[in-house]
C-alpha cells in the first residue's frame, strides 16, 4: 500500500492533472464553420467535442456586422434557446479563445447553463442527453438598443442565407 501511495504522489508531481473547462460555441467556431480550424491547431490545445446543446435560457443570437459575424447578446430571457456545441478544453485553449475572441474588448466570457441535446462517446467526459451542464460562452454586452432591433436566430451557419 505504501508503494502505491508513493507512486501516486510521483505521478501527481511529474504529471499533474491539467485543469479542463467546458466551452459552448454557437458561431464561427462550430464544426463546419470558418474558424473551427483554429480550435484544432495543436499549439492552441486540443478540444474534445462532448455534445450538441442549447441554452437553457433564451438569448438573442444576432448577426452584428456585414461580415456575417454572430454575437450572442448578454440579454437572458430574450431571443431563442440557442443551439451550439460543448467542448472540453484545457487552459491553453481557453487562453487562446480569450485572445481570439478579443475578450473583454469584443466579447465577455461568462458561464451559462446548457441542455445537452446529443452527446458523443462513452468516456468519462460523456454527458447525458437532457442533462443540464454549465459552460463558458463568449457573449456581447450591448451598449445601445440598436442590437436588440436585429433579427434573432436559434442557430448560426455561415453558409445560410440571413
Amino acid at each position: 500500500m505504501k508503494g502505491f501511495i508513493i507512486l501516486a504522489f510521483i505521478i501527481n508531481v511529474v504529471c499533474p492533472e491539467v485543469p479542463k473547462y467546458h466551452v459552448f460555441v454557437y458561431g464561427t467556431l462550430k464544426k463546419g464553420q470558418p474558424n473551427y480550424s483554429k480550435m484544432e491547431v495543436a499549439a492552441n490545445g486540443q478540444p474534445e467535442f462532448l455534445a450538441y446543446a442549447r441554452t437553457v435560457e433564451r438569448y438573442p443570437l444576432v448577426i452584428g456586422t456585414q461580415y456575417n459575424i454572430p454575437f450572442l447578446l448578454n440579454v437572458p430571457g430574450m431571443g431563442h434557446r440557442v443551439y451550439g456545441e460543448i467542448y472540453h478544453v484545457n487552459q491553453t485553449l481557453l487562453d487562446f479563445l480569450d485572445k481570439f475572441e478579443e475578450c473583454p474588448k469584443w466579447y465577455q466570457r461568462i458561464k451559462i447553463k446548457l441542455e445537452v441535446q446529443d452527446r458523443v462517446g462513452e468516456g468519462k467526459n460523456t454527458l447525458k442527453n437532457g442533462s443540464i451542464k454549465e459552460a463558458f460562452v463568449y457573449v456581447k454586452t450591448i451598449t445601445d438598443d440598436e442590437w436588440l432591433q436585429k433579427p434573432t436566430y436559434e442557430s448560426y451557419d455561415t453558409n445560410a442565407e440571413v
